[in-house]
């Protein structure tokens, strides 16, 4: 989710600008509630909730320090994508217990994506750059 759908990196900038004093901004409440969408997330990730061909679920691992991460991901994911989309989420520090064939994610490790059964798809890499790319990518494997 962070990184993936939603903008962490600049949420963090905004949420460490309005609590300068402390060293981990993310410990108080509504970063990730009012994280941005990265850009062209929310209509790729519908296009792949819709497909008849897939079951698509948001898997994030939580900020297990900060309890509020859990409440806040959720509250995101029901104003962006709606409360279908917040049956099929997950979150869970741990990736690799997981079952499914693809995993997008921004990172190839960490939070057991190395040992998930399925392919990691590595968002923002050179091949999967961007959610267009992620899209054609699926376009490709699901209408051919």
């Amino acid at each position: 989710m962070d990184h993936v759908l939603c903008d962490y990196a600049a949420g963090f900038v905004n949420h460490k600008a309005k609590y300068p004093a402390l060293a981990y901004p993310q410990s108080k409440p509504g970063l990730y509630e009012s994280l941005d969408p990265i850009p062209d997330a929310i209509e790729s990730y519908t296009w792949l909730h819709e497909h008849p061909k897939l079951d698509v679920y948001i898997l994030t691992a939580p900020s297990i320090k900060n309890p509020h991460s859990y409440a806040e991901k959720r509250i995101w994911v029901e104003k962006y994508l709606g409360m279908a989309v917040v049956e099929n989420l997950i979150i869970s520090p741990h990736k690799h217990l997981n079952k499914g064939d693809y995993l997008i994610d921004d990172m190839p490790s960490g939070k057991g994506q190395n040992n998930f059964e399925g392919q990691l798809i590595l968002f923002g890499s050179e091949e999967f750059p961007d959610w267009s790319s992620v899209t054609r990518y699926f376009k490709t494997k699901i209408e051919s």
